[in-house]
């Protein structure tokens, strides 16, 4: 099986478009986490009864981010998807965080975007334009979901589709840059 860390995003940086992998589905209390030496997904984790993934969560290949895993990506959509699935989504935005574990703190930005499929977000271009309900409420859902794992999690900041696509082409050097070593 191939590596699905390694497979082309196929950015288009004037479009805000890439594609993304979901690892753990929306409405799903199990954490799944891509597994490259197998190229399986495992199980990473448990949430609590009654909290569950907002929306599908998974990453974008060929990537890294600071915390040496390809970059996070939560993806608005209608239905979840399935673990493993390939979605073409639109960047709207990127929330900027900071997680501590262990005393230890680092960025752990979270990138958002829409499926290119989808009839209720279909409108949504940027950030600004979720709700501050919902923005408020996945900020939360992280915020949660860190603290039941023992890190502290904190939103620094949030950024629209510019500020994200530039967050992701710096995701792409690095991931360039340790194939080379």
């Amino acid at each position: 099986m191939a590596n699905l860390a390694s497979l082309p995003n196929q950015l288009d940086a004037k479009k805000c478009v890439c594609r993304a992998i979901i690892e753990t589905p929306k409405g799903c209390r199990n954490k799944f986490d891509f597994d490259p030496d197998s190229g399986l997904f495992m199980l990473g984790g448990l949430l609590p009864e009654g909290m569950m993934f907002p929306f599908d969560f998974g990453f974008i290949p060929s990537t890294l981010g600071e915390d040496g895993d390809p970059l996070d990506i939560m993806v608005l959509m209608d239905a979840p998807a399935h673990v493993g699935c390939l979605i073409e989504i639109r960047i709207i935005g990127v929330l900027m965080a900071e997680q501590t574990e262990d005393g230890k703190t680092e960025s752990n930005d979270r990138l958002l975007g829409v499926a290119i499929h989808s009839y209720d977000h279909e409108d949504l271009e940027n950030i600004n334009d979720v709700s501050k309900t919902l923005l408020d409420q996945v900020e939360e859902f992280f915020v949660s979901y860190n603290k039941q794992r023992g890190k502290k999690f904190k939103i620094t900041g949030t950024g629209g589709p510019k500020k994200a696509i530039k967050f992701l082409k710096s995701g792409i050097r690095a991931h360039k840059s340790a194939k080379k070593k």
